[in-house]
């Protein structure tokens, strides 16, 4: 039989299904926690995560759906404000004032010296996506599909994870991050954190990354970049 795989219904970007809470009724969620998609985005993957139960359930067909919360690797692209911190941490700890990379509003992700951020206490459950990849091979290995929350069961807000990031270089975040009114979000998605004790029972799964690892990952792997493109050594 072949076998398919929904992971996360991510799309190509990464995004993540952990979105279909939205508002959450309940936290910790679960594959029982009912759906409260807080954006257009969110609804369509209400959608498509229904689409793969009916063909499922209706066509016998081997398709299991990854729930998966907020994963982050060294190559997340720039727009995703992970990956903004660890290079706003790389750009202070190798002296760069004014980055040449632009943010959203085609302004300099660091600028002045300053990293410009919304909302420092939003709230997620991150873990590396190493870990959530061999969470989607480990659903592809069981007799019968299935629907999984993948996550870490750790909720951080950006305000810790730039403190975890410029402290890999050295330095104070306060020094270098500010919060812009501009930056934040008119409807943010609301606490969510994962309950992935199916996948611990049935996968056997645990993560195995830790936050503070992963985020130092990501200002390596920024700093390592500036070096290479500038030709220089910190």
């Amino acid at each position: 039989m072949k076998r398919a795989l929904i992971t996360g219904i991510t799309g190509q970007d990464g995004s993540f299904l952990a979105e279909l809470f939205g508002q959450a009724k309940c936290i910790p969620q679960n594959e029982e926690t009912p759906f409260n998609p807080a954006n257009p985005y969110a609804a369509a993957k209400v959608y498509a995560h229904n689409m793969v139960r009916i063909y499922r359930e209706s066509y016998g067909m081997f398709i299991s759906s990854g729930i998966l919360f907020n994963h982050e690797s060294e190559r997340r692209p720039l727009h995703f404000v992970t990956q903004k911190i660890a290079y706003g941490a790389a750009c202070a700890a190798l002296g760069i004032r004014e980055s040449l990379d632009l943010n959203e509003r085609g302004h300099p992700i660091v600028a002045g010296g300053r990293l410009a951020l919304g909302n420092l206490d939003v709230a997620r459950d991150w873990g590396h996506a190493i870990d959530f990849v061999r969470a989607m091979w480990l659903m592809l290995q069981q007799e019968q599909p299935d629907d999984f929350v993948v996550g870490t069961g750790e909720l951080h807000t950006l305000r810790q994870l730039c403190q975890t990031a410029y402290s890999r270089v050295g330095l104070d975040w306060q020094d270098h991050v500010i919060s812009d009114p501009e930056l934040v979000r008119p409807m943010e998605t609301g606490q969510t954190l994962a309950d992935a004790s199916k996948a611990r029972t049935i996968l056997n799964w645990t993560p195995t990354i830790s936050f503070e690892q992963m985020v130092g990952k990501m200002v390596d792997a920024q700093i390592a970049r500036f070096e290479s493109r500038l030709g220089c050594k910190k």
